[in-house]
């Protein structure tokens, strides 16, 4: 990748053989090429890399797999489903939020940045972490679903236990070489309005992780948002 790009010291422990591989390398020419193109490339380049900054391995409890990040001006800043700041909250997110409430009693937040569930161990792990402008999916197949396969790896290859939070066919294709016997793997349809209705809405996953967490001895999150 370029020089601009940096990985937190832990994870690249872990990963450092992948920025060795040509795969790694073709990715890097194709974003150059995107950007030297002139098309917009969200989130930028220094927050290809924010879920694993703002989650080091050894404090993951809890694992949700995105597809690709928001491809509208000012939304991805580099979390799954998470928006910075003020940005209007995104109707898959609305609905996460809606299943929070009527899960565990969560108040509807004010926004949609989730760097807080972030900072207590949630990997908000998107599997393709960079998309152009306006065109929703336009990096995938390029090698980032093979960089955050590693990542999903390392996360099951590790010694504690984590809960794995797999919506929709792709996140469970992703999630399918998780260690079941060791870790908690919860399933349900994506949480887009369409497909939320066919068992998003009901599937009580963050009550379930926080009681997997607590019954094996880690401290259960707080999903809660402060303004």
């Amino acid at each position: 990748m370029s020089s601009g790009i940096r990985l937190r010291s832990e994870w690249l422990w872990f990963l450092e053989s992948e920025f060795e591989q040509p795969y790694m390398s073709q990715l890097s020419a194709f974003l150059r090429a995107e950007k030297a193109a002139g098309k917009t490339i969200y989130p930028p380049g220094g927050q290809f890399f924010a879920a694993l900054d703002a989650t080091p391995p050894e404090a993951v409890k809890v694992v949700v797999l995105g597809q690709d990040p928001y491809h509208g001006r000012g939304q991805a800043h580099g979390l799954s489903f998470s928006v910075r700041g003020r940005q209007r909250i995104p109707p898959s997110l609305q609905n996460i939020f809606r299943e929070l409430h009527d899960d565990i009693g969560m108040p509807m937040p004010p926004h949609g940045d989730l760097s807080q569930w972030a900072e207590q161990g949630v990997l908000l792990l998107n599997s393709v972490l960079s998309v152009e402008h306006g065109r929703a999916g336009s990096h995938q197949g390029e090698g980032w679903e093979r960089f955050t396969d590693a990542v999903v790896k390392t996360v099951s290859d590790g010694d504690a236990p984590v809960v794995f939070m797999l919506w929709g066919a792709q996140a469970q294709k992703k999630g399918a070489a998780v260690d079941h016997a060791r870790h908690c793997v919860l399933t349900a349809p994506h949480p887009s309005p369409l497909s939320a209705h066919r068992g998003f809405f009901g599937c009580r996953h963050f009550s379930q992780a926080n009681a997997f967490l607590e019954a094996s001895q880690r401290q259960p999150v707080d999903w809660s948002l402060s303004s």
